[in-house]
């Protein structure tokens, strides 16, 4: 736990800018399965992932995978990155879960190795050093679910359906779903959700607190994308090296008891004094002005 701790509150080590600042990564067939794209102007600080698998209702493919997971090694080196959300260029889905027809054709062994590989997909997102959101805007059922729920913030079209699905396919939630919804629901509440494969909407999974915001649906379809954008719009004025180490302190203080959580929001704070920001954010108080935070 102290080894994870310290790896997590790192924040000196040297970042690097992500080679290409819009970039398209491509499947077998050479369509695009994401996009990565970092917004500019006055939502410069807010990079956006776009699935886009539109024939598999993005679906999580062996090559869906991988590029999420390059994708996020090299965002998360990137200090202009303050926000991150996770969207859909599928209108109507946000991420239909695991490929099932392709997992069709893996053997057993394979299979374990896949879901293996999932579930590190969904622990790097969890682990990523900025907020991130998901906005779904469609369907978002197993792994889809299980990505959002790996996500810090979520935003649903109130017409959204998501769900832990798997029991009602002869499985189980593989990608952490067994842990982050009684985490984020209690455990009652999970189990009941897990046992039946109950499907809800967005509006019902709000009442639930499953998602943070819950809007209605637009005509284009991408209503719960603008709510992210504007809830990432809030985030990106303030002191990123504060969000980041209030991010872990919350995250590896859930995982202890409260004596250790404190210990480690003590840690947290420490980081944060040394910093340029927090002298800003003091000088800006006493001088009646809006801070300029840098992020050093």
């Amino acid at each position: 736990m102290l080894r994870a701790l310290t790896r997590a509150l790192r924040l000196t080590r040297p970042w690097r800018r992500l080679q290409a600042r819009g970039c398209a990564s491509h499947g077998a067939a050479g369509d695009p399965e994401i996009q990565v794209r970092a917004l500019a102007g006055p939502h410069r600080g807010i990079t956006e992932i776009l699935m886009n698998r539109p024939r598999a209702r993005n679906a999580l493919g062996n090559v869906l995978v991988s590029e999420l997971l390059e994708a996020l090694a090299q965002l998360q080196e990137d200090r202009q990155v303050r926000v991150l959300i996770f969207r859909s260029g599928v209108k109507g889905v946000f991420c239909a879960g695991a490929d099932l027809k392709e997992r069709e054709q893996m053997s057993e062994a394979e299979v374990g190795v896949f879901v293996q590989r999932l579930r590190g997909l969904m622990n790097e997102i969890a682990a990523f050093p900025a907020p991130t959101i998901a906005a779904m805007d469609g369907f978002a059922l197993g792994g889809g679910l299980e990505l959002a729920l790996a996500c810090d913030l979520r935003v649903a079209a109130s017409s959204a359906i998501m769900g832990l699905i798997e029991t009602t396919r002869g499985l189980l939630p593989g990608a952490g779903g067994t842990q982050r919804l009684p985490r984020c629901l209690g455990v009652a509440l999970a189990k009941e959700l897990i046992f039946t494969g109950r499907r809800l909407s967005g509006a019902q999974a709000q009442a639930l607190g499953l998602v943070n915001h819950s809007v209605a649906q637009n005509e284009e379809g991408n209503a719960a994308y603008h709510r992210a954008r504007e809830l990432a719009q809030e985030i990106l004025p303030q002191a990123p090296i504060a969000v980041r180490l209030g991010k872990v302190a919350i995250d590896r203080g859930m995982e202890v008891d409260i004596a250790s959580g404190m210990a480690i929001e003590g840690m947290c704070y420490a980081q944060n004094i040394p910093t340029r920001d927090r002298l800003e954010g003091m000088a800006a108080f006493r001088e009646k002005r809006p801070p300029r935070f840098v992020g050093e």
